[in-house]
């Protein structure tokens, strides 16, 4: 069914606005999904805090030269939606974990990081990134580690001290 001329400016607005305010955008590349898995996929990524939205490659290149976005637009091949969010890592981390749960039906084709697209690989990487509250817990546990071998070795020293008296005082009885 061909899509009106109003409704395809509907979209195009939407859609813009949607990756204009996205801290991340990554492209997807589709098929083979049975209703259950998109509705799966859908629900999955809405939960990580991630939209999902298929659009049409001729009104996703349209909105993507309006924007004017910096470097090399990934080759968008086959069916394509894009899943888009608030968090930096979190529209790639969705879409990898889909990957390989549904077997290759959804795969990565690129994205669009601080106003700057991402090639296949760029966003692999980006999906590999530990969440936000990990990297936080291992900054605190690098900061705190000196902390705490200071004080082993503090303890040592006291516990060694105990020792030798303890060997002193059991070789004059």
């Amino acid at each position: 069914m061909a899509l009106t001329r109003q409704k395809k400016e509907d979209i195009i607005k939407s859609v813009t606005e949607s990756i204009k305010n996205a801290a991340s955008v990554a492209f997807v590349k589709f098929h083979g999904l049975s209703v259950f898995d998109e509705s799966a996929l859908r629900r999955g990524l809405r939960e990580r805090g991630v939209e999902y939205t298929v659009v049409k490659k001729t009104l996703l290149r349209r909105v993507l030269k309006s924007i004017g976005i910096s470097g090399n637009e990934p080759e968008l091949d086959g069916k394509v939606a894009i899943a888009h969010g608030a968090d930096m890592v979190e529209p790639a981390k969705g879409i990898a974990f889909y990957e390989r749960k549904l077997n290759g039906m959804v795969s990565l084709l690129g994205g669009i990081l601080e106003s700057r697209y991402l090639n296949k690989a760029e966003v692999t990487t980006l999906s590999a990134v530990p969440s936000r509250q990990t990297l936080l817990a291992q900054l605190v546990m690098v900061i705190y580690a000196p902390v705490t071998e200071t004080v082993r070795t503090l303890h040592e020293v006291n516990r060694s001290f105990v020792s030798v008296l303890n060997q002193i005082a059991k070789s004059k009885n």
